[in-house]
């Protein structure tokens, strides 16, 4: 019998197992939690299968997503990636990713990334009980907290419905539905944050 997954990862095996190894799995590493921002602001207009499998050219090209390396780089860097046919050639979103780098080096100056983005869900994932997929909201209030904060600090790319994506995906929100084989798993290491 197959494994009932969320529906949205449908065959593809990269997104199955992007999905059942890494969606909705609480990430607290300041620096994993910077990279997965960056690469779901690579998404808009896109599909995250589109850069999930471009991730490996993103992580070449941005120092492996090193923001204090990325903040030093300048125009030229950005003429030259914009060449390099393993990412989107968007010029806006290549240099989304210079500014963001550059937002996040001067907020870590006065504090913790993971603290400030985990304090948009009071520390603890949202764990949401859903049967459907249809059900799943795009943007909630928290989402678009984030993305009003995260904006003020210099961050771009970062709207609403990327913020939630992205809060989805590194466990601040768990929404797998409940049929799905991650539901469970995913809710007990939910459960166990202190």
């Amino acid at each position: 019998m197959d494994m009932q997954r969320c529906h949205w990862c449908g065959e593809d095996p990269v997104y199955q197992h992007y999905h059942d190894t890494v969606w909705g799995r609480p990430e607290y590493d300041s620096l994993e939690l910077f990279e997965k921002l960056c690469l779901d602001g690579q998404q808009a207009g896109l599909s995250w299968i589109t850069i999930l499998k471009k991730q490996a050219n993103y992580e070449a090209a941005f120092f492996n997503f090193d923001p204090y390396q990325m903040a030093q780089m300048d125009e030229a860097d950005v003429e030259r990636l914009m060449q390099d046919t393993g990412i989107v050639r968007n010029r806006l979103k290549i240099q989304s990713l210079i500014r963001n780098a550059k937002a996040y080096v001067a907020f870590a100056e006065q504090g913790d990334f993971s603290h400030f983005l985990w304090s948009f869900v009071g520390g603890r994932s949202i764990v949401n009980q859903w049967q459907e997929s249809s059900q799943i909201p795009t943007q909630t209030t928290e989402s678009e907290a984030m993305s009003k904060a995260l904006k003020k600090l210099g961050f771009n790319f970062v709207g609403p419905t990327i913020c939630y994506a992205f809060m989805q995906a590194c466990g601040l929100v768990m929404d797998h539905v409940t049929s799905c084989h991650c539901y469970q798993e995913c809710k007990t290491l939910a459960e166990r944050q202190s």
